[in-house]
């Protein structure tokens, strides 16, 4: 099972990843038209616990960006907006119970625990659809994102992507894999 990271970021990695965020920020601002970068810099500065979790969601090819901001909280809403599900979260079942019904061939993790230890959630259905109003995301890939409880106790699991120019929610068993699904999580900052 791949170790999540945890130690503190130098800091010459906040400004390095401060600097990505910022590049990506400004060159997709339909994504938050009515944001300014500043205000969304002194809120990650003030919280290095954020930071070090979106440097985990940058190494792992999530390509984290802001998508909304949530008035009663004062929060920058984050979400994974990589074209294609992160890289380094590829091949992962649903979640441990689904990870621990394969008696053959069984992946490194799944994508429940993985995003637990990485400290997102990962995108429900609304979000996953919000986030593809954003843009063209999964058009090669696929991206696990939660699953009701009901289906999940029935042994399935719930992904999404993008094709012919529509986004379909589908259906697998949670223990599957593929090496073209991953999930994408987000983050209150």
């Amino acid at each position: 099972m791949s170790k999540i990271n945890t130690k503190e970021l130098s800091a010459n990695q906040v400004q390095e990843l401060l600097h990505t965020l910022k590049t990506r920020f400004e060159k997709n601002m339909n994504r938050h038209k009515s944001l300014e970068w500043i205000k969304v810099e002194e809120r990650l500065v003030s919280r290095p616990e954020k930071l070090r979790i979106l440097d985990e969601m940058e190494i792992t090819g999530g390509e984290p960006d802001v998508v909304d901001y949530d008035e009663a909280t004062g929060e920058y809403i984050f979400y994974d907006c990589s074209a294609e599900s992160p890289k380094g979260r590829r091949s992962v079942c649903y979640d441990r119970e689904g990870l621990e019904s394969r008696k053959e061939h069984q992946p490194e993790n799944n994508a429940i625990d993985m995003a637990a230890a990485m400290g997102i959630e990962l995108l429900t259905e609304a979000q996953y659809r919000y986030l593809q109003q954003l843009g063209k995301f999964d058009t090669k890939t696929s991206s696990w994102i939660v699953t009701p409880t009901a289906i999940r106790k029935l042994g399935g699991a719930l992904f999404g992507d993008r094709r012919y120019d529509h986004v379909f929610i589908y259906h697998n068993g949670a223990q599957s894999y593929y090496a073209a699904r991953a999930f994408r999580g987000s983050l209150r900052v």
